[in-house]
């Protein structure tokens, strides 16, 4: 038996979430519901303009928001993510410790990473992300034990926009096919596709044996438009390919076998988490005895639940009776 259902490596950030008008957000000058780099700065002028009885605050990243949906499962997960040794780093590591999440990372010199999330009234999540020291994650920051632990290593895509973080996630990788380990890896942002396209693209070919996307970058991918084209395309090389479609569910593909998941119908407060969130889903369900098409039943309506609420961690996370109320 395996330590951890899952090992995560991400971006180690601190989110602060916040409700705010499309008013201030034009007023802001942001795009809206992209992620964008910012400095300390730019955050703090930002929060400047919003109520600060409204800002919330928690442990996030992509990456840690779908080991930290695992864990609120039931699961059994582990993450590694730079942080510095000061407040919001502590934070950080003893809200994943109170989840239950195995993290054991040494602080470092510098400012731990941050994220301010700004929520309009139609649900779209503005990011305006400082990655601070999260963006040093390194080699030697990746533990060998650690990974030989876990049934899957989940790796983020943002991962793949820095030198050092990007080598971080290709030792992930190589210690998990050294050990046995099956390899997921969460594409995360269409913007990365062009800036990553051979890498990812060798990654798929190569060792990732369970691909997350999103139509968005499923299209940039292979360049086709269907969704189901899409899914074959990418499933020629990896074994398994979960595609979301947002509110009309995802396709998931597994020995050529094309398995659609319906959507669940809500009213949608807030998107900030929904793929994190599904990912756990589809990662907990095949690490705890569910099949695929199970699986991505309960990811299917574990994404509803978030994006009916604020913020990318379950209020009211899925109890096991609810679970196999929910499965039958």
């Amino acid at each position: 038996m395996k330590q951890y259902n899952v090992y995560g490596i991400g971006n180690a950030l601190v989110d602060f979430q916040a409700r705010v008008s499309d008013a201030t957000l034009l007023e802001l000058d942001f795009p809206k519901g992209i992620m964008t780099l910012v400095d300390e700065a730019t955050q703090q002028r930002v929060l400047g303009h919003i109520d600060h009885s409204s800002v919330t605050r928690c442990a996030g990243g992509s990456a840690a928001n779908t080991i930290i949906g695992i864990a609120q499962f039931g699961g059994k997960a582990a993450y590694v993510g730079k942080v510095a040794n000061d407040s919001i780093g502590e934070f950080f590591l003893e809200d994943l410790r109170d989840l239950g999440v195995a993290i054991e990372v040494p602080a470092g010199d510098g400012q731990s990473g941050t994220c301010v999330v700004l929520i309009t009234e139609d649900a779209q999540r503005t990011m305006l992300t400082n990655l601070g020291i999260s963006a040093e994650l390194s080699e030697d920051d990746i533990d060998e034990e650690e990974i030989r632990k876990a049934e899957w290593i989940y790796v983020e895509g943002y991962l793949f926009a820095g030198e050092g973080s990007r080598a971080a996630a290709k030792k992930a990788i190589d210690l998990a096919v050294k050990h046995g380990v099956k390899v997921s890896l969460t594409v995360s942002d269409p913007f990365l596709i062009d800036l990553c396209r051979d890498e990812f693209q060798a990654l798929i070919e190569g060792p990732v044996d369970l691909l997350f996307c999103n139509l968005e970058e499923a299209r940039s991918l292979t360049r086709q438009h269907d969704p189901a084209d899409c899914a074959h395309e990418i499933h020629k090389h990896a074994a398994t390919v979960a595609l979301t479609l947002g509110p009309d569910g995802s396709l998931l593909m597994e020995g050529n076998h094309l398995i659609p998941v319906e959507g669940v119908s809500v009213d949608a407060v807030d998107t900030t988490g929904a793929g994190d969130m599904y990912a756990a889903g589809i990662l907990f369900g095949i690490t705890n005895g569910l099949s695929l098409h199970d699986a991505g039943h309960l990811a299917s309506h574990a994404a509803a639940r978030i994006v009916s609420q604020l913020g990318a961690r379950l209020h009211q996370p899925f109890s096991p009776a609810e679970i196999r109320e929910l499965l039958q």
